[in-house]
């Protein structure tokens, strides 16, 4: 896990113009899902395949799972970073793409009439949703068990201890009949953030944001002064102005 960084995140030799590394993370992670979710929804065996191999690697270690070793996600993320010669946190960002992509997996599992991956879906609104669902008489109370799920995550000091505890987020997503999904995209990029010590409190303010102005888009998508902090709105991708960079 990278702790010494504190240069933004790199571009490469072709200008500002050029992708963050965060959204390369972000593109490789969707490109890869959104390529084998409408076939797994058609039951075709390879994705079937693909997703429960994919599987047994949630919550855990890149190269923890050697049969997952050059999966198509990191093979799309090897291609994006291909020419990016000073950039020192390559493994950072291939444990942000696995993780994304083998927590996907297990969100997806059996869900043959269902996208679990759409953009735009983030933690913090996941976990809202399903505290209404599951704990309604605790849907605005901090004494939630959904919530302070959610807060464990944004408090691990480890990232085994944050893809340990995403999964168990994951699981219990699986358990509603309602379709609650998640952008693994968005995921994978904050998660690539989290490892930069520098920009994990942005990180989990943002997860907390997106908590807390779930509840204020539930209460009234029309009413002023809906966002937490005013200033902020959302961008085309489902992410929130200021924050989607980090800190």
């Amino acid at each position: 896990m990278s702790t010494t960084s504190t240069q933004p995140d790199p571009v490469g030799k072709g200008g500002p113009d050029e992708p963050t590394v965060r959204e390369l993370v972000e593109r490789a992670t969707h490109t890869y899902i959104a390529r084998i979710q409408p076939r797994y929804l058609k039951d075709e065996s390879a994705a079937v395949s693909e997703l429960a191999r994919l599987r047994r690697g949630a919550g855990k270690r890149a190269h923890e799972v050697q049969d997952l070793w050059g999966i198509g996600a990191l093979e799309n993320l090897a291609e994006l970073l291909e020419g990016k010669t000073d950039f020192d946190r390559r493994k950072d960002a291939e444990e942000a793409v696995f993780l994304a992509s083998t927590l996907w997996a297990l969100h997806q599992q059996s869900r043959r009439d269902q996208n679990t991956h759409t953009r735009g879906k983030d933690l913090g609104g996941a976990v809202r949703a399903l505290i209404r669902l599951k704990e309604p008489e605790r849907a605005d109370e901090e004494e939630s068990t959904l919530r302070k799920r959610l807060v464990r995550v944004g408090t691990a000091e480890s990232f085994q201890s944050v893809a340990v505890r995403l999964r168990e987020i994951v699981m219990l997503l699986r358990t509603v009949p309602e379709s609650l999904p998640l952008d693994y995209a968005r995921l994978a990029g904050q998660l690539y953030r989290w490892q930069d010590r520098s920009a994990r409190a942005g990180v989990q303010r943002e997860w907390g944001r997106e908590f807390h102005l779930a509840a204020k888009k539930k209460a009234s998508a029309t009413e002023k002064g809906d966002t937490i902090d005013p200033t902020l709105g959302a961008d085309d991708d489902g992410t929130y102005a200021g924050y989607a960079a980090g800190e």
